[in-house]
Parts: structure tokens; sequence; C-alpha cells
């Protein structure tokens, strides 16, 4: 991969000369949408889906994008395209953008948009994913609802980055979290699936409407098992024969601990596999892809 190129506010430009204004909301106050994509074998991986996600997003804290949704899909593929790249992280960034001050009135604020495209990645080590993933639970609680909904996927993360820190100062992978109630939501990037007795869950609210974690539940309901969203806590976790995550990076990773609690036999387990290898199988097959290089079909 040569030079890194990026979209910043209206052009493409080498990543050395990107440059956003130091006044701009989404530096300033965590006051912007990001969505990440993925791109597999040269094909945008429901890219509709995200792009949903992100103006749903939008619509909610009031930012208007500076472009329409067309325009915008067909940035992302170009970024893709101008890296040249076949397996890809895609983050696109809107933010609330400059205002004539520097304060918190938003109004008369000029959006900003930056998309870039980097070589796949995982949210963990290949030596995690292989053997699985040791989570620790954050004494700290994701934002409650009534605050900040999860489902808004916004640039103001600061809460799960120190979740994330704490965790790894423990000598864990990364860290699961909890709401108010002690309910298990979401992770550091990741949604969280447990299974016991053939029967998989995931936390049914105050989480982020994973693109991924929508897929495990429709791959499930193709592969004949039983899926249901609904409320947990870390008794379904300590209990589970297996708990595995979720995340656009790094697809589907098992889970061998939970606060130093092994998690049925302390690897990869028999369902985790059956439905990654099936949603491997979905990203090599073209159903929910939009091509980069339509010219290498």
């Amino acid at each position: 991969m040569g030079e890194q190129t990026v979209f910043v506010n209206g052009e493409f430009v080498p990543a050395a000369e990107a440059r956003i204004s130091v006044f701009d909301h989404g530096l300033l106050y965590g006051d912007g949408i990001y969505d990440t994509a993925l791109c597999w074998n040269g094909r945008m991986f429901k890219l509709e889906a995200h792009l949903d996600r992100l103006f749903r997003s939008l619509a909610y804290v009031k930012i208007e994008s500076p472009y329409e949704r067309g325009r915008l899909s067909e940035l992302v593929l170009e970024t893709v395209r101008r890296n040249d790249l076949e397996n890809a992280y895609v983050k696109t960034i809107i933010t609330r953008g400059t205002t004539e001050k520097p304060l918190l009135d938003a109004r008369g604020a000029d959006p900003g948009c930056v998309i870039f495209a980097l070589p796949y990645l995982s949210l963990v080590s290949d030596e995690a994913r292989r053997q699985g993933v040791r989570l620790k639970t954050s004494t700290l609680r994701r934002t409650p609802v009534s605050s900040h909904d999860p489902r808004v996927k916004s640039l103001n993360y600061l809460n799960i980055v120190l979740g994330l820190i704490e965790a790894q100062a423990a000598g864990a992978d990364t860290a699961v979290m909890l709401d108010l109630e002690g309910h298990v939501v979401e992770g550091a990037g990741f949604n969280v699936f447990a299974a016991r007795n053939g029967v998989l869950t995931t936390p049914a609210t105050g989480v982020l409407e994973g693109i991924t974690r929508a897929t495990v539940l429709e791959l499930a309901g193709e592969l004949g098992l039983t899926a249901d969203t609904q409320n947990m806590t870390l008794y379904d976790l300590y209990t589970a024969d297996e708990v595995f995550l979720s995340s656009t990076a790094g697809g589907l990773m098992p889970v061998r601990e939970v606060d130093g609690r092994p998690i049925g036999h302390g690897q990869p387990g028999p369902l985790y596999q059956q439905i990654a290898d099936a949603y491997l199988q979905l990203l090599e097959s073209d159903r929910h892809g939009t091509s980069v290089y339509p010219d290498r079909d």
C-alpha cells in the first residue's frame, strides 16, 4: 500500500496533508457522528445499512450531512478505490463543523466530513481471535439512554475509552460494560452474544444497533438456531456455554474468559464456529456487497 489518501471537506488529499480546523466542534466537544464499514474482496458489505444508521444518527443530533446520501455513498467507494484496497476498514465522520465563535452554541455551524480507508483492522490480536478474548467488566457504567442514546454512533466515546483502559490495565483484552441497572449492554466497540443450551441471546436495549450484530441474528435464523434479544446480566455471561463478540472491526470474536471465569471449556465453542463460518461465507459471497471496482467484476 502506498501513501494513504483521505477525503477531507471536499477534496482527496494525501494523509500527511489532511487537515481539519482546530475550531471544529468534533474536536472541541466530540460533536459529530461516525460510521465504520467493511470492504471485503473489493465489495462494501451492507453499505446501505451503514448509511441508514449514519443518517439516523445525524437526524438525532440535528446535523445536516454536507452531502446527500447518493453522493456520500460514491465518496465512500471512491476513498477505497483511491487507496487500492480489497479488504478495508472504512470510516466516515461527519462533524458539526465550525462556527463563528468556538463556543458550545452550534447555530450557523458549517458541517465537516472526513472519510478514510485502511487495511482491514481487528479490535483484538490474532492470538486472541484464535484462542478467545479475555473480558473484564468495567467499573464504569455505559452512558444511559436518558443522557445519550447508545444507538447514536457519536464521536463522544470517552466513556468506552476509559473502560477499555481499565480492562487493559487489569490484563484483559477488552472491556464489557453494564448499564445503571446492572444489565450487560456492550463493550469497547462491539456487541455481545451468549449461548446456553443452544439458545443464542444478545442484549436488547442500551446498545449500538451493530450491523454485524444484526447479521449474526439473520445468520442464526438461516441456520435454524434459536436467537433472541433480551435483558442480560453478568449471570448470563458467567454461566454461558459460549460467549462471543461482534464488530465491523474483527467480525466475530470468541470469548474464553469473563472476569477471570472460564466460559464453557475456555476455548471457542461449536456454536460460535458455526456462525463464524457462515459469516465468512456471507462476506465471500456478493449477497450484500456493493462493488468498489466494477471494472474488475
